[in-house]
Formats: C-alpha cells, structure tokens, sequence
C-alpha cells in the first residue's frame, strides 16, 4: 500500500514538473514570439499613404477581396484579415495557364478594396505587375509586399497604399493584416532607399485603430497564469455543464486568449471552433437594444425621462402609459418578469408548412399563425399588471417595450438598424438576428432539444420562446455572434465610444449607461453591474466595482472590466441538450473570470 502511495506521489509530482516546465515553455516561446512580431511591426513601413487609406476607414462602405497570387502563407494573411473585416479570398492558380489575369481582374468586378500580397520574388513577374497595375485604376489596391526591399523598384509607378515587411514568414503574414487595418501601428520609415521613389525616410505613421491579437506577454500577462481558464472549461465539460465553450479575453485593445473546447452536442461529432456562432439570449439587451437606445438619446431623439404612451400609441390606455423610460431600462418599471407565451398555443395556432396564413418561421417546420404576436403577444404585454414599480424586477418585458419605441422612432426594424448603424461599421461579421439567413447551420451552435414547444432541435432559431413566436427579432433576446464579434463591440464600449477610427458614441453617453444608475439596484442604463453586496459576488469574487456587462440564459457571459483593462467574453450552450444548471452550480463563468483577473494583476506585480 505504501509503495502505492509513494508511485502516485512520484507520478503526480513528474506530473506537476512536467506541466510546469511545458508552461515555463509555452512562456518562453511566447515571449521569443513577442520579440519577433514587436522586430516585423517595428520594421514594416507604410508607404504610398498621402490620402490616409491605411489604416482602413468606413468599412460599411467597402467590400474587401483578398487576391492569392501564389504567397505560401496566405491562410494566415487572410485569416487576420477576416478579423477585421468581411474579406474573401479569391486564387489566381485556375488563371495558371492564362497569358494574362484578365479573367481574374474580371472576377473582381463587385468589390471595392483589392488587398494583394505579394513576395520579392514574385515581384518579377511581369503578369502580376500588370495585373496590379491594372486592377490598381479601377479600384482600392492595398500591397502586402514581404521580403527584400529591392523589390519595391517594381511598384515605382504605383499610387496605392503598400505595406512593406522585410521578413516573408507566417508571423509576418499575420502582423500586416494589422498594419492594414489598425490593430498596430506603422512607425517605421526607410531607413535605406531601394529606388527613385522609396528613397531613405519614406514611410507614413499610424495609430492603433482596433483591436489586436498577439500573445498575453504582449499584455503584461504570463501565458501560464492563463491555463488555468483551460482547466476550468475541461472540469465544466466533463461535469455536463455544457458540450462546448468559447472563451475571449482581452486587455489594453489586444486579444491574448481565444480558444474553442468541447463540441457542439455531446455527440462529439462537430468540434466547437472560435469563429461559430452561437445563441446570446439576453446579451440581446446590451448589445442590440440598448446601443440603438444610446444612439437615440444623443441625437435628441428619445428621452429617457418621458413616459411610453408618448412614444407608443398602443401603450396609452393601458397601465404602462405614464411609465418613463429610465424606470424600463433599470428594471424599475414594475413589469412581472415575463409571460411564457408558449403555453398559450392551441391547435390551430401554428402549422408545419408556411403560408399566408401561417407566415412567421419560429423554428425548422414550425410556424405561427399571422397576427399572433400584435394581437395577441403585444397586448398581453402591454396590459399586463404594474405590480412593483419603483423596485428592482429584472424583465424581459422591458426590452419589448424598448424595441417598440426605437422601431417607432427610427422608421426601421431593429435588426436592421443595429446591422447599419454599428456592426456592419464596426467589421462585426456574424453579429445579429436570424443567422440560419445568412450562415450555414454547421457554424451556428445549437441550443435546446425543444420537445416540448417545437419538437425539434434548435439550430440558429432563438431558444427563448417569446422572441421565436415574435419571428426571432426581439429586444430582449434573437442575437447571435462570435466572440470576436462581441469583442469588437466591447472594445467599442471600453474606448468609450470610438473604434476603428470612427465615433459612435461620446464618453459621456457610454460612462452614464455602464455606471450605477440606480438608487435599488446596482443596474446601469441596459447594462448589468458588479453588486456592492460582496457575499454575491457578482459577477466574480475579484471583478471591480467599475465592472458590466450583462449574462445570457443559453450560457452567455461578456464583462468589461475598465480597471484593468479587460474584456472577458464566455460563450457555450449549456441548455443543450436540455435546460442545466450545471454551469451556474460550478460557477464556470465567474471561476475563469477570476482566473482571469489574477493572472492580470500578478503581471502588475
């Protein structure tokens, strides 16, 4: 028995030393990869950039296209460009045989901004040249051009934006996507010439625009202290608190963690990746309704201290009239917390098959009767008892009420409006309602097994039940996205308004939504708050009290943290394939929020 004691003492402790030493090493490799991504950008130069293209402007303006003429590490070019931007990729190789790209420049006909990378040696080649230059009168070119400067001599007659790096390597593949698009700014000049044109000191200088994705050193934090978030996700999984995770972190504008565990079912047939989509339930209030309320209220155009009968002529004999705006937004305005819809559905209400009569797709093979929302939903809603106003009662009821009036005053849907107003700007790509529209279901994480409302799966239709029956575009619930999506906008939130170049918001109008905003509650504006009462602690032991953001029921988290810097975003689906309330016993989300919080502060010790 002894023995036995003494081998697994032996056996844990070579356990311990080898995952310590592979951490150290992990460390090591990533501070080595810090030195070379801080040498590329360092030595990269921006040239050509007199009309101030670089680094990109006005995305919902552009559409991107990135042209492969034979660059061996394209896949990584393009998938750092893909985190900016909507950029497809288009290959010169089934042009191989043309004496010309002629057919290629064709292809490019519906986009606006041709980036193209290209090597030294490929430089020679008198085909490419033409077609750059060709495409170049056209259109918006950007050249990535990697490795010996003698072959800028080349580009002499070339107007548009080129961003040079010495090295040509996957990590410089990778670093000047972000020169592109702002994630790190261009500094360097020439510091020889290499023709009539890029002579000594030629070069333009940027400034960081958007987010960038590097490693945690490159952030004060040691990759190490980070594993810990990999051990609590692997304890989450194993203990069925949900199939798979998405987890996101963030600091001082760089992503230092991004990482996808588990699958989407616990079929284990489909692994769960970075960029899927997944169902982010009342994230909705914060992330749709309340953004396009903050728009709003700067332009003058809604008030938060005037009553909903002004804005919603339904509302005016009904107990909501005399209710103000600021009372939905906390939560104060005394609506019970929902009404499950779902329960009132009779035979006849709904049908398999579409038709005039039964026009709203509430999930695969299910669709509500016409009206039933605005003669039956929406009237329940609204006469529904004012029971505890003045008092915190967190409702979904709220964010119906919030979506009508923004519809009312902005003349648009609000999937529609959100989509034009900050994601499609803001380079957010999957970002927004009804995904199974505009995305295959293989990149849209599934949620409930309903059997008991709709019979079938979830797979891109909204999980909560009142949103689907509204045809899965509501206020308070109907969005889905990435992480890197929701990172994005977080970042907005923490830069108070202003990203990529572009102001959304002014400070003063994020600090009043994300700050304590009430006397009986720790809500802000839309936005959910850290809670003074330490013994909840909420939403983490170690979060501060500048801390908000807001949770999702399907297993959503997304916290900004402005004290240290942070953006935290936790994605899953952990009411597949039932509703469980395993992620919230074993305090998934707040456990790796803490994990979080104590590898940034010991990087500041």
């Amino acid at each position: 028995m002894k023995q036995n004691n003494l081998i697994g003492i032996i056996a844990t402790c070579l356990t311990v030393v080898f995952t310590m030493s592979a951490c150290a090493q992990d460390h090591r490799q990533n501070e080595n990869r810090l030195k070379n991504i801080n040498a590329i950008a360092n030595s990269s130069v921006l040239l050509n950039n007199q009309q101030g293209f670089i680094p990109v402007t006005k995305l919902a303006d552009k559409k991107f296209v990135s042209v492969n003429l034979g660059f061996e590490y394209q896949s990584s070019f393009d998938s750092l460009l893909n985190k900016y931007a909507e950029v497809k990729s288009i290959s010169s190789e089934k042009y191989r045989d043309s004496a010309t790209l002629n057919d290629l420049a064709d292809d490019l006909k519906y986009y606006s901004t041709v980036i193209i990378s290209i090597t030294d040696k490929m430089a020679n080649n008198g085909r490419f040249l033409n077609f750059i230059s060709d495409v170049a009168k056209h259109k918006d070119v950007v050249l990535a051009v990697f490795g010996d400067g003698k072959s800028l001599s080349s580009f002499d007659n070339l107007s548009a934006p080129i961003v040079w790096s010495p090295q040509s390597n996957n990590e410089a593949a990778m670093v000047v996507p972000q020169l592109i698009f702002g994630g790190i700014a261009t500094q360097q000049t020439l510091t020889k010439g290499f023709s009539a044109k890029y002579t000594a000191g030629s070069g333009f200088k940027t400034t960081v625009t958007r987010l960038k994705y590097s490693v945690p050193e490159d952030a004060g934090v040691n990759t190490e202290d980070l594993n810990e978030i990999d051990k609590i996700v692997a304890e989450g999984i194993a203990g069925k608190a949900s199939p798979g995770m998405v987890v996101l972190v963030a600091k001082d504008g760089k992503v230092i963690y991004n990482k996808a565990f588990g699958y989407h079912t616990y079929d284990n047939v489909m692994a769960d990746k970075v960029t899927d989509i997944f169902d982010l339930a009342s994230v909705t209030k914060v992330t749709a309704t309340t953004p396009t309320v903050m728009r709003l209220v700067e332009e003058g155009k809604l008030k938060l201290d005037t009553n909903i009968g002004y804005y919603i002529p339904r509302a005016r004999n009904t107990p909501m009239n005399a209710i103000n705006v600021r009372e939905v937004m906390l939560h104060q305005a005394g609506f019970i917390p929902y009404i499950p819809f779902h329960n009132y559905i009779k035979e006849g209400d709904y049908s398999r098959d579409s038709s005039a009569a039964y026009p709203t797709k509430v999930a695969d093979r299910y669709y509500i009767k016409k009206g039933f929302f605005s003669d039956f939903m929406w009237p329940k809603m609204l006469n529904s008892p004012i029971k505890t106003r003045g008092t915190y009662v967190y409702s979904d009821i709220s964010m119906y009420v919030m979506q009508d009036i923004v519809e009312h005053i902005t003349e648009k849907h609000e999937e529609q409006y959100v989509l034009d107003n900050f994601y499609t700007p803001l380079g957010m790509q999957t970002a927004g309602y009804l995904p199974r529209n505009r995305f295959s279901k293989d990149q849209i994480v599934p949620t409930e097994d309903d059997q008991a409302f709709r019979k079938t799966l979830l797979e891109g239709y909204v999980h909560d039940q009142g949103a689907a029956l509204k045809g899965g575009v509501a206020g308070h619930a109907g969005l889905f996205g990435s992480a890197n999506d929701l990172a994005i906008y977080y970042q907005l939130m923490l830069n108070k308004g202003t990203y990529g170049g572009e102001q959304y918001f002014k400070p003063q109008t994020v600090e009043m939504f994300t700050s304590k905003q009430s006397n009986v509650s720790r809500r802000g504006l839309g936005f959910d708050r850290w809670d003074p009462d330490l013994t909840k602690k909420y939403p983490s032991e170690l979060a501060s009290p500048q801390t908000f953001g807001h949770t999702g029921y399907t297993g959503i988290g997304v916290w900004v943290d402005p004290s240290r810097g942070l953006v935290y975003i936790f994605l899953s689906n952990r009411v597949n394939p039932t509703v469980s309330e395993q992620l919230g016993r074993m305090n998934i989300r707040p456990r790796i929020q803490d994990a979080i919080n104590r590898a940034i502060d010991k990087g500041k010790k």
